[in-house]
């Protein structure tokens, strides 16, 4: 086969063959090339709108990024849907909407907000969802743990839109370094605030603070720590809504008869199980005791609570 082809004949019989395989080739290679640097540029330009994305939404002075994927979202609407029976369609615009809020405020205000950005946008879009308002369109709002104030200025955007005016009192424990008053009513002024809401400093038990907020019952009631709930018993109102993080155990019976808690995965494995002393109970069951109101506070009926179920880091109460 060489030596055929060391021919002269032969090699002047297939040059135009030859001839025809170089010029394809060649095309093929300049197509290629062509296409080939301008995937270099697409991942160039790619490069630089990361970088300027990190800036904005990436971890640094936070406590996690700010940049969700499609399977998050979904798995947050659904469990948004489970816990509050609104339809997907709602709730998914409620989602985009929080987490517009979120990245709004945290690029305008002092600090951050704090957890997970499905846990943070979960509690944005479900309250709003499932506050009962009474009163009028005032709502008693009270956060435990509020930080800089910017969650709760994102809720009191959040419940406006849906028609409520959130009334806010927001209590931070004392210890360590806690944020400047002026910082955190600054950043309360960017969820449309007017300078009323009321900061307390201290921990919820402290003999000084009660006093304080045993002057009204709280329809919304925000917890950082499980073990508040118990203390809570007499701010929440009947029918208020209870938010408590997910340390404490998560659903292990049925949901509510509302349908609250459907289709949510059983969180014991992560949790440890029941535990007796936990305030934070199984679905359908008393979360507070009956006691009557302390330290001053309105007389009222006894609160009690029912599991609605589970959203991101968060467990949803209601109080009966």
């Amino acid at each position: 086969m060489a030596s055929l082809l060391s021919n002269r004949l032969v090699t002047r019989a297939l040059r135009p063959a030859f001839t025809l395989v170089e010029q394809r080739m060649e095309r093929v290679t300049h197509a290629f090339q062509k296409d080939l640097d301008a995937l270099h540029h697409e991942v160039a330009d790619l490069r630089r709108q990361s970088y300027g994305l990190g800036l904005l939404l990436g971890e640094p002075g936070r406590d996690g990024h700010r940049m969700p994927t499609a399977p998050q979202v979904d798995r947050l609407v659904g469990e948004v849907c489970a816990v509050t029976g609104a339809p997907a369609e709602r709730v998914r615009g409620e989602v985009a909407v929080a987490y517009r809020h979120v990245v709004a405020l945290e690029a305008l205000g002092v600090g951050a907000v704090g957890g997970a950005l499905s846990d943070v946008c979960g509690r944005l879009a479900a309250v709003p969802l499932l506050a009962a308002r009474g009163g009028g369109n005032v709502l008693e709002v009270l956060e435990v743990g509020a930080g800089h104030g910017l969650f709760a200025a994102g809720l009191r955007r959040m419940l406006g839109r849906g028609g409520a005016e959130a009334r806010l009192t927001l209590v931070d424990a004392a210890d360590g370094t806690p944020p400047r008053e002026e910082v955190v009513r600054a950043n309360l002024a960017l969820g449309g605030a007017d300078g009323a809401e009321r900061l307390v400093r201290g921990a919820l038990a402290d003999a000084e603070v009660r006093p304080r907020l045993a002057d009204r019952r709280y329809g919304v009631v925000l917890l950082s720590d499980a073990r508040d709930a118990d203390t809570v018993r007499d701010l929440a109102a009947p029918g208020a809504l209870l938010i408590v993080p997910a340390e404490a155990p998560g659903p292990d019976a049925a949901p509510s008869a509302s349908g609250g808690g459907a289709g949510l995965p059983d969180h014991r494995a992560a949790t440890g199980g029941l535990r007796a002393q936990d305030p934070v109970r199984a679905a359908g069951t008393t979360l507070l005791e009956d006691r009557p109101p302390s330290g001053g506070g309105q007389a009222g009926a006894p609160v009690r609570g029912t599991h609605l179920g589970r959203v991101a880091d968060s467990v949803y109460f209601r109080a009966g």
